[in-house]
């Protein structure tokens, strides 16, 4: 039972908390004062306490004292993530968690802060909205686990109703993706990269490979080195008598990713694990096969001084130029003045498209190409990487013959744009290419000319 003492002019309320003494064995105790309570008002209240002690509702005040900062130092020490998302939380921990909460008690957030909070977050300038609903997800993590803690006895975060006006969730908006504005960023590519930009940029329409999965692709898992380089002998087995048979279908094989890991490039497995095969049509296995006999690197796009792609920022060194245009680079003055490049390039233009867009664009637009050309689910979805939930995903299984039609569907549409293009497409490059890459194009309009011959059309 409570009891209750005067300090005072306050009315102090003490009981037992249910809990001993980790080293004494002692009972332990909570209290609470006031200068406001009589004592039956004390009274009362001990006696709540202990019927939540007894219904296991009950978070000691010592418990619920912890500190913000201390439990997000603690709760970011024991998850177990992937390195990429443990930064991109402890981030947003350091940055708008602890700021805001870190001098806080874990038991005294209330909801009405919470909720006031939220609305500042998301009104930020620096802070998009897709970014805010992940800080907000992160914190709810925590304080479901302080519940879990015993610091609690209920989330600040309300999973069950909306408040507030609704919102229309804000879509980026996003150009279908055509093969003539592919191809001008290919050759925008290929005039500030060269000839590896070229077939990158065709590499990531026509297989949708996440960026990090085309820095780290290495050459012994391209065609035509590949399924015959592979390291795993059963599984390089069964994929040479799949794609290697009697009916060849060129392939790259999804080993890695190249990602910095504590300051350090290193190569990790794709994101969600999702090793994967990706059969190529025909034209982009002869331009890959051209690029890796013209260089001896290991990576199969080389950055423009020939080291790991991954090292350079490419969203800014590469693809905002090979997206946004550029204007023709003047000499710089041999005094060595500003105002100058010693590498000289001729212009080229913008793609409208995609200029000021992200590159990841390419890697949509190749879902769209291959949805539109009706491929089942589950190609579609195991080409991207993604994995199926439910009967669906557990039942469903890739085909050769699923393979072989996405194989062929991009084959005609490269084909059916090539025959287009104007006797002067190939633009005027910086340094000779490693190819001949206008002859190349001539034998891939070739087979288009003769079929049309032979129907009549």
């Amino acid at each position: 039972m409570p009891w209750i003492e005067w300090r005072g002019n306050s009315c102090r309320v003490r009981w037992e908390t249910g809990k001993l003494h980790p080293e004494s064995g002692k009972k332990l105790f909570d209290s609470k004062s006031s200068t406001k309570w009589t004592e039956e008002e004390a009274y009362e209240y001990g006696l709540d306490r202990e019927s939540d002690v007894r219904n296991d509702r009950y978070i000691s005040r010592r418990d619920g004292s912890v500190l913000m900062k201390d439990y997000v130092r603690d709760w970011l020490d024991g998850i177990d993530v992937g390195h990429l998302r443990e930064k991109a939380c402890r981030s947003m921990a350091r940055l708008y968690i602890v700021p805001r909460w870190g001098e806080m008690a874990v038991g005294d957030i209330k909801p009405s802060a919470y909720r006031a909070w939220k609305k500042d977050l998301l009104a930020s300038a620096n802070v998009g909205a897709d970014y805010g609903r992940e800080i907000l997800g992160l914190f709810a993590m925590m304080m479901d686990d302080a519940v879990e803690d015993e610091l609690r006895k209920a989330s600040p975060v309300s999973h069950k109703r909306r408040r507030g006006k609704y919102t229309k969730k804000t879509k980026e908006k996003k150009r279908y993706m055509d093969i003539t504005d592919v191809h001008q960023l290919a050759l925008n590519a290929l005039i500030f990269w060269g000839f590896p930009g070229y077939v990158f940029i065709l590499t990531m329409a026509c297989t949708g490979m996440r960026p990090a999965e085309l820095y780290a692709l290495r050459r012994e898992y391209v065609h035509p080195g590949w399924p015959g380089s592979e390291p795993d002998d059963e599984r390089r087995e069964e994929s040479i008598e799949r794609y290697a048979g009697e009916k060849p279908m060129p392939a790259i094989r999804v080993q890695y990713q190249h990602q910095w890991k504590d300051s350090e490039l290193t190569l990790l497995p794709p994101k969600y694990d999702s090793h994967r095969t990706l059969v190529i049509p025909p034209f982009l296995a002869e331009l890959l096969e051209m690029l890796l006999d013209s260089h001896d690197g290991e990576w199969v796009f080389p950055s423009i001084n020939n080291s790991p792609l991954a090292k350079a920022n490419f969203t800014y060194q590469y693809w905002r130029k090979i997206a946004d245009g550029r204007d023709a680079r003047t000499p710089r003055a041999k005094d060595g003045g500003r105002g100058g490049t010693w590498r000289l390039l001729p212009g080229w233009p913008a793609v409208k498209a995609y200029a000021g867009k992200r590159l990841y664009l390419l890697r949509h637009g190749h879902k769209e190409w291959i949805d539109e050309d009706g491929h089942s689910r589950v190609a579609v979805e195991s080409r991207m990487g993604h994995e199926i939930a439910g009967v669906e995903g557990t039942y469903s299984n890739v085909t050769p013959t699923m393979e072989r039609a996405i194989m062929d569907s991009l084959q005609a549409r490269w084909l059916g744009f090539v025959v287009t293009l104007e006797p002067d497409w190939l633009p005027e490059s910086p340094r000779p290419l490693p190819v001949d890459l206008s002859g190349w194009m001539k034998k891939q309009v070739s087979p288009v000319c003769e079929s049309d011959r032979s129907t009549g059309s």
